[in-house]
Parts: structure tokens; sequence; C-alpha cells
């Protein structure tokens, strides 16, 4: 809802500036919110942070995580030497010599073993082929062909007690996305009141220029009764020249004047994202008294303690250093963990070795406890609270700087509303002073000095209650921002 209403103000605002170039305060100050880099960067931040709080919590959750591998090796691994698959492979060769042999000597030692021996005899190289078969068989059975191997797995790891990392690490990405916010905050506080700075410095510039062109017009009115007067010889040269002086001082100041305003618009334009060089027109530059806030303003330090967004976000801060001390003592802490996998590899052993994916699950738990670290855990839980302690002390220490800082706004209220209705009772004296002098000239009786004296007067306490005004304006803005209540 309110992106919509900031939405719709924008367009309006836009459309006041192409068709009409008036731009009120509340333009302005929308103008600068939506134009803004530094606003824009400070929300993608509390985009960041919210992101990352997101996959913080995660950290909760189970992870699944797959792995694959292939490798080619030079050689494969063998589980049987050389020597060892030749004798297996030539096992039969051996065997029917040994029995050859055997069925000799038991001829050679008995004439009946022969004849009952010689039947068997065509069956010895059978039995040896045989038995070389089998060898030769179980040789090649036992040939791994490692060199091309493939390995593969599925893990599922869910976290059970990390020393209480996962729960802090939750809480500072939680402040960290408040932290944004809190900055965010600020940041709009601050590009306001630079905003409302230069719109009245805008105001006061105009008002000035108004009273400069107004005071040359007087200045010159004289230059030109005293010309007048020179020719009928009741004046002097000398008060000629010195009319002139002062409308030269006059011109030159008209000058600084204008040059001065063209800056102030190009400064609230570039706050407002406008052009530099647009020709804007403030909707209280012919406002000829401006409207003044009420000067009973009571400093309020509660309600500054209350709303400051610096002290929220030094809060903020107190509170992540403090769940940054749990994240470093549980670094030293046991952390258990239940894993799960899946694994398959090719050759596989499963089924003695084989060229096929075979696999198989396997459950597990993780324990990991520190044993011995030199005292490094414990400096380091040191060190995070000292980073703590500092945290606090900033907030204590703004949180008496903002106390100070809402009485001194106040009082300046105070002493702005004071100055302007001295401002008023000048520019009354200033007035009647003028008055009574240009009468006097006009009779003759007072002398072209004191003239340009009421004059100087006048313009003088016309400006001071142009200066007071806006200051009183400004005083105002100056509280509530440090109230925390500038909206």
């Amino acid at each position: 809802m309110k992106k919509i209403f900031g939405f719709i103000l924008f367009i309006g605002s836009s459309l006041g500036v192409t068709a009409q170039n008036v731009l009120s305060l509340d333009s302005c100050r929308a103008l600068a919110l939506t134009n803004n880099k530094e606003l824009h960067m400070s929300s993608e931040k509390i985009n960041a942070a919210h992101y990352e709080k997101k996959a913080a919590f995660t950290n909760f959750l189970p992870k699944i995580s797959a792995m694959g591998t292939y490798m080619r090796t030079e050689k494969e691994i063998s589980l049987l030497s050389d020597e060892q698959k030749g004798a297996i492979s030539n096992i039969g060769t051996v065997a029917q010599g040994s029995i050859q042999e055997t069925f000799q000597q038991l001829a050679a030692s008995n004439p009946a073993w022969a004849q009952l021996l010689e039947p068997l005899a065509p069956m010895i190289p059978g039995i040896g082929s045989t038995l070389n078969g089998v060898g030769q068989g179980l040789v090649d059975a036992l040939h791994t062909d490692t060199r091309n191997m493939y390995a593969g797995a599925i893990t599922l790891t869910q976290p059970i007690y990390m020393g209480g990392k996962i729960v802090a690490y939750n809480k500072i990405t939680k402040y960290a996305e408040q932290l944004a916010e809190s900055q965010h905050a600020t940041g709009m506080q601050d590009l306001i009141l630079n905003t409302d700075k230069a719109y009245w410095q805008v105001i006061s510039l105009v008002n000035k220029k108004k009273l400069a062109e107004s005071f040359l017009q007087l200045v010159q009115q004289l230059d030109s009764d005293v010309d007048k007067m020179i020719a009928e010889g009741v004046a002097t040269k000398a008060d000629g020249l010195s009319v002139k002086v002062k409308v030269n001082e006059a011109e030159m100041t008209l000058t600084q004047v204008e040059n001065g305003l063209s800056l102030s618009k190009m400064v609230l334009c570039q706050l407002c994202g406008l052009p530099l060089d647009s020709e804007i027109i403030l909707a209280d530059e012919n406002i000829k008294d401006l409207t003044l806030p009420a000067t009973e303003t009571e400093s309020n330090v509660a309600t500054a303690l209350a709303n400051r967004e610096e002290l929220r976000s030094l809060d903020l801060a107190t509170k992540i250093y403090d769940q940054k001390v749990n994240v470093t003592r549980a670094d030293f802490l046991p952390s258990v963990a239940l894993t799960a996998n899946y694994m398959v590899t090719n050759p596989s052993m499963v089924n003695g070795f084989e060229r096929k994916f075979r696999g198989m699950w396997a459950v597990g738990a993780m324990v990991q406890i520190p044993i011995w670290n030199w005292g490094e855990g414990m400096y380091k839980v040191k060190a995070a609270k000292a980073e703590a302690n500092i945290a606090r002390y900033q907030l204590a220490d703004v949180r008496e700087k903002v106390e100070l800082q809402v009485n001194q706004a106040s009082y300046k209220v105070n002493e702005a509303a004071k100055r302007l209705t001295m401002a008023d009772k000048n520019m009354e004296k200033a007035d009647e002073n003028l008055r009574y002098a240009r009468l006097g000239f006009t009779e003759g009786v007072i002398p072209t000095s004191n003239v340009l004296e009421a004059q100087t007067a006048w313009l003088s306490a016309q400006s001071d209650k142009i200066d007071a005004q806006i200051d009183v304006k400004l005083t105002e803005v100056y509280l509530r921002k440090s109230m925390g209540t500038l909206k």
C-alpha cells in the first residue's frame, strides 16, 4: 500500500513539474525519496538481508548432495601376482605330470598295478586340460580391470547439534535485516532533512532577491531625486556620488543573490532527481508571511530514545555482537550430525569384481569433539565478548548524545522564535525610520547620508526577518529529526 501511494504521489509530482513547474515541500520530498540512489541501494540491502535470513533458516533442514567421479589409471589393480597367475593357469599340467609319475612308480613296483592302471592312462591328459581350464577361469574371475573406474553417491546430512551455531546465525540474520531497515529509515530522514533545508534555502533567497530588487529601486529613485536636486543647486556632487556608490552596491548584492539562488535551485533539483537546469517554482515563493509552526515545543527525550533509528541500529548491532559470541563459542563445542547415502561403483565388489554399476545404502552419525586447542577457543570468545562490550558502550554514548541533541534543538527552537519576534519589531522600526527619512529628505530637512542609513537599516531589518522566519522553520525540522519523528 505504501509503495502504491508513493508511486501515485510521484506521478502527481512529476505531472506538476512538467505542466506547471510548481513544487511544494511535499512534492519535493516525494521526488527526493523516489529518485535518491542511496535509498535505492539501502532498499536492495534490505532485500539482500531478507534472503540471507531465509538462507540461514535452511541450515536447520537436511541437505542432499550428489557426487560423481571417473578415473582412468595406467595400471589395473591385481589380486594375484604374475607367478600365481601362471601357477593357477597351469595347475592341470602340473597335476597331469604328478599323476603320470605316480602311475609309473606303481607300475614299476607291482606289475598287477600296471594292468589295473592301464585303462586309466588315456584319461590323464583330459584331467590336465580340465584343471587348466578351471585354473584359467579362476584367474579370469579375479581379473579386476580397474583402469576405468566410476563412482557416484547421493548423500543426505541432517545437523542434530552444532553447538548453537545455527540458532545464533539465524538470530544474526534476523537482526541484520532489521538493521538494514533501520538504516534505510535513517537515510530517509536525512534525505528529508536535506530536502527541507534546500527548499527553505531557495525560499529565503527568492525573498532576498525580491528585497534586493526593492532596495535597488529605492536607491535608484533616490539617485534620480539627488540628480534633480544637484541640477537645482540644493544638493552637492558629493551627495550624488555617495548615492551612486549605494546603487552599485545594491546591483552587486542583487547579482550575488541571483547567483546564490541559481545554485540553491540546482541543489534542490539534484536532491529531487531533476535536471539541474530545470526551471522550477516553489509553492511558498509568493507567500508574504510564512506559516510558522508552534514555537512552544518541548523536548521529549523519551520520545527520541524510542524513535531514533540510530539508537535502534546500535541496539541491533549490540544483539548481533552478542550472537557472534555464541557463534565463536560453537566452533569449540561438540557437533553431531546424521548422515545417509547411497553409493554406486563400477567395477563393483558387491558380487565379486563385476564391470557393472552396483550400489548400496548406508546410514551413520558423525560426532566431532574438540579435545585440545591451546586455549584458542577461550581467547576467541573473550575477543568476541570485548567487541560486544564496545557495541554496548557505543550505544550508551549515543544515548547521552541524543539526549543532549534534543535539548539543544529545543533551545534553538525557542531562540528562533524570540529572534523572529525581535526581527518583527525591528522591521516596524525600520519602516517607520525610512518613512521619516524620506519625508524629511523630500522637505529638505534631512541630508542624503541619513536617508542612505535609513535605507540600509531597512534592508538589514528585512533580511533579518527573512532569516528569522526560515530559521524557525528549520529549527522545527531539526527538533523533529532529533526526536526521530521526521516523516
